[in-house]
C-alpha cells in the first residue's frame, strides 16, 4: 500500500430502526462485537447525518414510517452505488427483501434472528467496504501523483519500469512480476490495475503463502450452500471476486501443487466451478502474479509446474532491488519521511550525519519496505546507531572496489544484461570487463531480460 494510502479503518455501522427497544438491543450487540455504531430513529435523520463516501455499512429496518428501508437504500445508492446496505425484515417482508437484493442490497436479516447472524453479515459487508474504499484511494493516488510512490525514482531503470507498466496497463495482458521481498511488487501490480481499463473494478490480492490448506478451495473458488459440513451459506471465492478486475497472486511460488493445477485451468479457461456446484462461472479478469525469485529455478527444482510457469510467463518484469538504484535512496527517504511526519503531525527533523551515513552505506536488504520503516523511526526521533569509527571504516581500495562493482551492476541492469551495450557505456575492453565481473563475483544472467 502506498505511504499515503495506509490500510483504512472501516468499522462504522449506521443502524436505523424506529423501534427504540429493538434499536437499543441491536446497538448493544454490535458494540459488543467491536463495531462503532451510529444510531438513528428514522431514515431521514440518517440521510442528513451520513456523509458522502461514508466509511462503513448501513443496517436498516425495512418497515418504518414516512421513508422505509427500501426507499432509504435507493437514496443511498444514488449517492454511492458501492455502499453496502443490510435490511432487517419481518417474515412477511422476505419476498420484498429478496427483490431488493436483486437491486443491489447487500444482505437481509429476517426476524427473529440471533445477534451472531447480524454481526456476521456486518463483518463481511465491512470487509467489502474496506476493499472498495482502498481501491478508490489507490485511484486517487495514481491520478494525483503519477510519478509518486510506488514508482518514485529518477534512475534509468525506474524510468523504464514506469514506462513499461503504463504500456502494459493498457494492453491488459497477464503479467509476472519478479523481485526480492520489499521491492514493491504488489504496488507495481496495483499501478497496472489503476492505469488500465479495469481501474473501476476490484483489485483482489491473494497471499498464496498464507492460504489455509484445509480451506484452500473454498477460499479461492468459493462454495455453494451445503457443499460440505459447515457451509451454511454460499461463498464467493477470491478468484470470482476479481471478475472484471485484477487478481494479484503474491508469492505464487508457494502455492500448493494441487492448487497450481487448478489455477492453470483458471488461466487457460477463464472459468471456475465453486465447490458443490455443477455450473462453471465464466470470468473476465487480469492476472498479475509475483514471485520472490526466478520461477524458472523453481520449475527446475521440481517445486513449480512447468505448464503453469509458461502460462504465467506472458510478460515478465523484474522489479530492481534498492541496491541497484542507490541514487533513488535519498529521494525515496525524503518522500517517506515527509509522509511519516504528516501522519504523526510533527515537524520534519533535520538529517544529521548518522542518517546520511546510513542512507549512503547501508545495503537495504529489505529494500523499499525497510527504507520506509527507517524513515518512520527517524520521524519518531529514535536514535540511529553512530557510524563506524575511522578505524572501523573500509579501506580506500575496498571502497573503490565496492563502488566499481555497484557501477557495473547498475549499467548491466540498465542495459538489460546486454554485455555489448554495457561495454559501450563503460568504455573498457571486453577482457577488462570480464576480469572485473569475475573479481567482484557478479552474475550476468541476473540482468538479462527474458526474450
Amino acid at each position: 500500500m502506498p505511504a499515503s494510502a495506509h490500510p483504512l479503518s472501516v468499522n462504522q455501522v449506521a443502524f436505523i430502526d424506529d423501534d427504540e427497544a429493538l434499536r437499543e438491543a441491536n446497538i448493544q450487540a454490535l458494540r459488543l462485537a467491536g463495531f462503532e455504531v451510529l444510531a438513528f430513529a428514522s431514515a431521514e435523520t440518517a440521510l442528513a447525518a451520513l456523509p458522502d463516501g461514508f466509511a462503513g455499512v448501513v443496517v436498516s429496518d425495512i418497515r418504518m414510517p414516512r421513508m422505509d428501508g427500501r426507499q432509504l437504500f435507493v437514496r443511498l445508492k444514488a449517492r454511492d452505488e458501492d455502499l453496502p446496505v443490510i435490511l432487517i425484515t419481518g417474515h412477511a417482508d422476505v419476498s420484498e427483501a429478496v427483490e431488493a437484493m436483486r437491486d443491489g442490497v447487500y444482505d437481509f436479516v429476517a426476524k427473529p434472528y440471533a445477534p451472531d447472524r447480524l454481526v456476521s453479515s456486518v463483518r463481511r459487508a465491512l470487509e467489502k467496504r474496506r476493499l472498495v474504499l482502498e481501491n478508490r484511494q489507490l485511484r486517487t493516488i495514481a491520478d494525483e501523483a503519477r510519478d509518486d510512490w510506488p514508482l518514485i525514482g529518477q534512475t534509468p531503470v525506474m524510468e523504464r519500469l514506469r514506462a513499461t507498466l503504463r504500456q502494459l496497463a493498457s494492453a491488459d495482458v497477464d503479467v509476472l512480476l519478479e523481485g526480492e521481498t520489499g521491492v514493491g511488487k504488489e504496488l507495481a501490480a496495483r499501478a497496472l490495475h489503476a492505469w488500465g481499463r479495469r481501474r473501476d473494478r476490484e483489485f483482489v490480492a491473494v497471499d498464496c503463502a498464507a492460504l489455509p490448506v484445509q480451506a484452500l478451495d473454498s477460499e479461492l473458488f468459493g462454495h455453494e450452500l451445503g457443499a460440505f459440513n459447515g457451509a451454511v451459506r454460499q461463498r464467493v471465492g477470491r478468484v470470482q471476486q476479481a471478475d472484471r478486475g485484477t487478481l494479484f497472486l503474491d508469492e505464487i511460488e508457494t502455492l500448493a501443487p494441487d492448487a497450481q493445477g487448478k489455477f492453470l485451468r483458471v488461466l487457460e479457461e477463464r472459468e471456475i466451478t465453486p465447490l458443490g456446484s455443477n455450473r462453471a462461472h465464466t470470468l473476465d479478469l487480469r492476472v498479475v502474479a509475483a514471485a520472490k525469485g526466478d520461477l524458472a529455478e523453481a520449475v527446475a527444482a521440481g517445486t513449480f509446474r512447468q505448464d503453469l510457469f509458461h502460462r504465467l510467463d506472458v510478460v515478465r518484469i523484474r522489479i530492481p532491488p534498492l541496491r541497484e538504484r542507490r541514487e533513488d535512496v535519498p529521494l525515496l527517504f525524503a518522500h517517506f519521511l515527509a509522509r511519516a511526519c504528516e501522519r504523526l503531525n510533527g515537524p520534519q527533523p533535520s538529517i544529521d550525519e548518522r542518517v546520511r551515513w546510513r542512507l549512503h552505506n547501508h545495503d537495504w536488504p529489505g529494500n523499499v519496505r525497510e527504507l520506509g520503516h527507517y524513515a518512520q523511526r527517524v520521524a519518531l526521533g529514535l536514535a540511529d546507531p553512530a557510524p563506524p569509527s575511522i578505524a572501523e571504516q573500509p579501506s580506500l581500495p575496498a571502497r573503490v572496489a565496492t563502488y566499481e562493482a555497484r557501477v557495473i551492476e547498475e549499467v548491466l541492469a540498465g542495459c538489460g544484461g546486454d554485455v555489448r551495450s554495457a561495454l559501450k557505456v563503460l568504455r573498457i575492453p571486453r577482457k577488462t570487463f570480464y576480469d572485473k565481473v569475475a573479481r567482484h563475483g557478479l552474475d550476468l544472467d541476473k540482468h538479462r531480460r527474458p526474450r
